[in-house]
């Protein structure tokens, strides 16, 4: 790309602001941040800026706002709608966040650590072990995913059931707005009564309406012990039931509840290393379920996994299970579950869908909505697994075998797309979960949203960014 002079100008400015390791022009250098992590979206930027802080980030924004310049937000670069990757016009600055790493404290008795938006979760997990706490939010992607990406795109993951998505975890937020100016929100206060909640506001926004630099974040006790339990059963319907049972059981000691079909765990047996099933053979459908103790005083969670496997069995709600007896045994199990997405790209195309419907209704959905798709196209087939607890399917269409990898996704993976969404909408779902909408959700988010609900967002974006620079294109199409 050439630079024009306005750019060369803006480039200049920025040097002065960053520095040489803060900023960078090199196409090789950003030709690996210019894709998304599901290789769908690929586009152009003017820059990659690379502040180290705070102040330099708000520098790098009020110069945007001066010059008109659109600002592009990235963490590790693995989100799944491709919100973090520019459009193609090259006008755009790729603002990464990866060199802000720094951890600025942890209360141990507030249980609150405040961490800068590029520390990376795994990174947090290690940092906040070593003072006797964890933080609990965990998802397949922790050795890329990063803070300032996790609460601007709300994110969930496997422990959702127990303590929330991103935002019940996420006490305060600082961040950048649109015109330079910085939020300081990180103290963190029980009662709050000053109007609307910025904090809250900015969670889920997917940097369109400022950018995370730092979050005070929610920490639980360090786990006592754990056991991770995978058992087969008959059906969706059946692993409900199992899951009231261990709710009414066990309680809290219930930190994951997973629900995978046969197809997925055949998957990732073929295609990831290392990998075997759990049981002695195959059943219809899994359930993959942690119980936790982190109070001394509590029953050990293997007495409380081995009675209520028992109790399960007698009643017919599960075939057959498996215990784990070591840490490695259980990360083994874990590591099924989070390679079924790995699994499936290496299988062949599929139009993934990352949706919710009412917890209470999400086994009838699995069942109904898969018989509904593979009637509409023959020749697919249909895998939805995830988080059971809190309703929340990924909902897998797999092509048929020999289908063409570059044109199957546009026709018919579009109508496949709209038929689902149709189907969530219809379940009075969500058609984001945990992914956010990102563009490749956008114009599906404009198709079925209510007026009421489009209009709101249309309005607080054009407020807080009426230039439009932040994450333009992304969320609503502004």
């Amino acid at each position: 790309m050439t630079i024009t002079a306005t750019n060369d100008s803006l480039i200049n400015r920025l040097q002065g602001i960053l520095g040489d390791r803060g900023l960078s022009t090199d196409p090789a250098t950003l030709a690996p941040w210019l894709t998304d992590w599901r290789g769908r979206y690929t586009g152009a930027a003017l820059a990659m800026v690379s502040p180290a802080n705070r102040d330099e980030l708000a520098a790098v924004v009020r110069l945007a706002a001066e010059t008109g310049t659109p600002i592009v937000p990235q963490g590790g670069n693995s989100g799944m709608v491709g919100g973090a990757t520019p459009d193609t016009s090259g006008t755009a600055l790729l603002l990464s966040t990866r060199r802000m790493q720094t951890i600025r404290s942890i209360d141990s008795q507030a249980r609150t650590v405040i961490a800068d938006a590029g520390v990376i979760l795994q990174t947090l997990h290690e940092a906040v072990a070593k003072q006797g706490l964890r933080f609990p939010l965990t998802l397949g992607g922790k050795g890329s995913a990063t803070v300032g990406g996790l609460v601007s795109t709300n994110a969930g993951g496997t422990q959702v059931l127990r303590h929330g998505t991103m935002r019940a975890l996420v006490d305060g937020i600082e961040a950048v707005l649109p015109d330079g100016s910085i939020y300081n929100g990180l103290v963190t206060l029980k009662k709050d009564n000053r109007g609307y909640d910025l904090k809250h506001l900015l969670i889920g926004a997917e940097g369109t309406l400022g950018i995370v630099t730092a979050a005070t974040l929610r920490l639980v006790p360090a786990l006592v012990d754990r056991v991770v339990v995978w058992a087969g059963l008959d059906s969706p319907m059946a692993a409900r039931q199992l899951l009231l049972l261990l709710e009414d059981r066990a309680g809290h000691a219930v930190e994951g509840f997973e629900i995978v079909p046969q197809r997925c765990l055949t998957n990732v047996i073929r295609h990831i290393p290392g990998t075997r099933a759990p049981l002695a053979g195959p059943h219809p459908w899994h359930v993959l379920i942690e119980l936790v103790r982190d109070n001394p005083a509590a029953l050990p969670p293997e007495q409380i996994a081995e009675d209520l496997m028992a109790h399960a069995l007698e009643r017919g709600l599960i075939n057959d299970a498996a215990i784990s007896v070591n840490e490695a045994q259980a990360e083994a199990f874990w590591k099924l579950r989070d390679s079924i997405s790995e699994a499936e790209r290496a299988e062949g195309p599929a139009m993934q869908h990352d949706i919710s419907v009412p917890v209470a209704a999400m086994p009838g959905f699995i069942v109904d909505a898969g018989k509904s798709v593979e009637a509409a196209f023959p020749g697919v087939e249909v895998a939805a697994f995830g988080h059971l607890g809190d309703g929340n399917v990924h909902f897998h269409v797999a092509a048929p075998s020999g289908a063409d990898a570059s044109l199957w996704p546009d026709h018919p993976g579009k109508a496949i797309s709209a038929l689902v969404h149709n189907l969530v909408v219809e379940a009075g779902g969500s058609i984001s979960a945990e992914h956010g909408i990102g563009q490749m959700k956008r114009d599906e988010l404009a198709r079925l949203s209510d007026p009421p609900r489009l209009a709101a967002l249309t309005a607080i974006k054009q407020a807080l960014d009426p230039k439009g620079i932040m994450n333009p294109g992304k969320l609503i199409a502004l």
